[in-house]
């Protein structure tokens, strides 16, 4: 029997399936293991423990793996690839393949046909391919500068709301779940430690139940998001498709899956700008398509 591994490798998780050439055998799930992210020692510790977990339930040792699919994010840069190769191949023996997690995510979803995909998880990144086979991205630029519609920019934005309210006399509730997350005990100290680049990402929970329970503040900035992310699939309809041209598109990560808010306007929002698009309900697992590529790579070998 030969065996196939697929990995998904994100900023705050890291899943791995383990299947042969028809079913899946195995999972395992750690930490995040974006090595620009967490660094290349928590990505190692992630990987180690989501391929050991996924082999331990398939029942299968890692040494009879025949080929390996990562998806990861920044793994068009040779350093991430490099890293990446060096802890997996450190545990298989077999055929690695690393790949952006943008490949894997559009192969889950479409398999080797066209359409959009939109990733939004800690960070978010737009990528599509047409009937001709052309390929095109939008966002995914980083924390600093981009990935609009992420969990980071949810968290950060929420905050900076916030930060505006408070001035105008307001006080809201989202500063003292703040302060819980980043271990202040007064406004003053949150204010600084939110300056020091900390995980905003971490605060998207309590802006989803704050969001739940009917804040205003929440809701505006989970609408803000679904609008940013129907904007990166605009952009990509214009750059690949024809007016009128079906536009399959698919929604990846955590943010889609957690909010129903950011997944209807989202929906809405595409569908009002692009009327061809056809937006899947169901949000996309990436690592089945890197299992999927693991399997085909072989195949084609």
């Amino acid at each position: 029997m030969t065996f196939f591994l697929g990995i998904d490798g994100g900023g705050t998780q890291t899943t791995c399936v383990i299947g042969d050439d028809t079913a899946i055998l195995g999972t395992g799930i750690a930490g995040g293991s974006n090595v620009v992210r967490v660094g290349e020692q928590a990505a190692s510790e992630a990987l180690t423990t989501a391929i050991r977990q996924a082999c331990a339930a398939a029942k299968v040792d890692p040494s009879q793996i025949k080929r390996v699919c990562i998806g990861a994010a920044g793994a068009a840069r040779p350093e991430i690839q490099q890293a990446i190769r060096r802890i997996v191949s450190s545990l298989i023996s077999g055929e690695i393949e690393i790949v952006g997690d943008t490949v894997t995510s559009l192969e889950a979803a479409f398999g080797e046909g066209p359409g959009v995909i939109v990733i939004a998880g800690t960070g978010s990144i737009a990528y599509g391919r047409n009937a001709r086979g052309q390929t095109a991205r939008a966002g995914g630029w980083g924390f600093a500068i981009s990935d609009e519609g992420s969990g980071h920019w949810i968290g950060r934005t929420a905050l900076s709301a916030a930060l505006h309210d408070r001035d105008e006399g307001g006080n809201p509730k989202l500063f003292e779940d703040a302060r819980k997350m980043f271990g202040a005990s007064s406004d003053e100290e949150l204010i600084v430690k939110a300056n020091a680049a900390p995980d905003f990402a971490a605060l998207v929970p309590a802006i989803l139940a704050a969001a739940d329970a009917g804040d205003v503040l929440s809701n505006r900035v989970l609408t803000l998001a679904g609008n940013e992310l129907a904007n990166l699939v605009k952009a990509l309809v214009s750059r690949l498709f024809a007016k009128g041209e079906r536009v399959p598109v698919a929604m990846v990560g955590g943010v889609f899956r957690n909010s129903a808010l950011v997944r209807q306007v989202f929906y809405n929002s595409v569908r009002s700008s692009c009327p061809a698009a056809e937006v899947q309900q169901a949000i996309v697992e990436p690592v089945q398509g890197a299992l999927a590529r693991a399997r085909r790579g072989a195949s084609r070998g």
